[in-house]
């Protein structure tokens, strides 16, 4: 969705305005505006920026819980029959309708649109909204999955032609974590490929080799995490305990906040409101969000704050759901008043994570 420059600050809207926040999301919750019709096809992504985002902001109850649950279950994808396991078929959750299709009668090949993005949001609006997890067919979900890692320990998104990166690695390892089943991933090899990423400057890139990146590195440590190779008190431990250098990761994460308070994605790149969540939360995961000058944060992230609520990428441009979650994410991680706290390496908040 293109962005422009449209207003200007005022007094009035440098405090953080829950209720006008959560206002924005019911009417996200409602109808979509038109801006949004080329993500279509991401449909489910943005409904967990609105359901997840309404729980950070304690305002669950706004919605019809079990309207959420059976919209998504509708959209998880089903072998036609069990010969149709063998052909590599992911069987998670489409993005929206327009990637789900029909079985017809005539034979002709049906296209499977499921998508691991897709799946770990759908995973996570349910357990958000309290779905027993467990009425899932996880067996064939993350038998499914499997298939999807590839020899060098990524993931390939969908059964074919999709492409490979640290995102999808999370986005199992998030799958896996909220199942309570790891059935359906190699974590060994999930942790060479990601040890790998990890850049001559610390932070990681999205493939080997590739730039440290803020969304990268938070998928990496996140991951780790979640399969249990980075341990509580992390900082505290021996430098030769690690299997990533943390140090040099401490380094680059903390040289990302700049001077006006807001963090960088990349080295040389203007501050942009979500990377506070993603740098953030690798801090948070690290024990080392402490470091964070949280004053400067705040003051960073209310110039990104709209008249109208909500949160934009840049001051003075249109806010958008993308933004706002994750403005409303850094919120949490800065403790304030009247928010969830955030369960960081799943990407909600801690009273879904344990299931309350």
């Amino acid at each position: 969705m293109e962005e422009q420059e449209y207003w200007d600050s005022d007094p009035e809207s440098l405090v953080f305005d829950r209720d006008r926040h959560i206002y924005y999301l019911l009417m996200m919750y409602q109808l979509l505006p038109s801006p949004y019709q080329g993500q279509e096809i991401n449909r489910l992504t943005l409904a967990y920026f609105v359901i997840s985002g309404l729980d950070i902001l304690r305002a669950l109850d706004r919605i019809d819980k079990e309207a959420v649950i059976n919209w998504v279950l509708s959209l998880q994808a089903h072998p036609r029959n069990d010969s149709t396991l063998e052909k590599g078929q992911f069987y998670g959750f489409h993005g929206s309708r327009s990637s789900q299709f029909q079985s017809n009668n005539n034979g002709a090949a049906i296209l499977n649109g499921s998508h691991l993005a897709s799946t770990y949001c759908a995973l996570a609006i349910l357990k958000t909204v309290g779905y027993d997890l467990s009425l899932i067919d996880s067996e064939l979900l993350l038998k499914s999955m499997k298939d999807l890692q590839q020899p060098d320990g990524c993931f390939m998104p969908i059964h074919t032609g999709g492409e490979t990166d640290l995102r999808f690695v999370f986005c199992a390892a998030a799958i896996c974590s909220m199942l309570g089943n790891w059935s359906g991933m190699d974590r060994e090899k999930a942790k060479e490929y990601i040890v790998n990423c990890q850049s001559y400057d610390g932070g990681f890139g999205l493939i080997p080799g590739s730039e440290s990146h803020g969304g990268a590195t938070y998928c990496a440590v996140a991951s780790l995490k979640l399969m249990g190779f980075i341990e509580e008190d992390l900082l505290s431990k021996k430098a030769s305990c690690h299997i990533i250098n943390v140090p040099l990761l401490l380094d680059w994460s903390l040289q990302k906040q700049a001077q006006d308070g807001g963090f960088q994605g990349r080295a040389n790149k203007p501050t942009d409101t979500c990377y506070a969540f993603w740098v953030g939360g690798v801090l948070r995961i690290l024990g080392a969000d402490t470091f964070i000058n949280e004053s400067a944060l705040r003051g960073f992230l209310l110039t990104c704050q709209s008249e109208y609520g909500v949160f934009s990428k840049f001051p003075r441009l249109l806010p958008d759901l993308y933004h706002s979650y994750y403005g409303f994410c850094a919120y949490s991680l800065l403790k304030e008043p009247g928010l969830n706290s955030l369960c960081v390496e799943l990407g909600i908040t801690d009273v879904a994570a344990v299931g309350l």
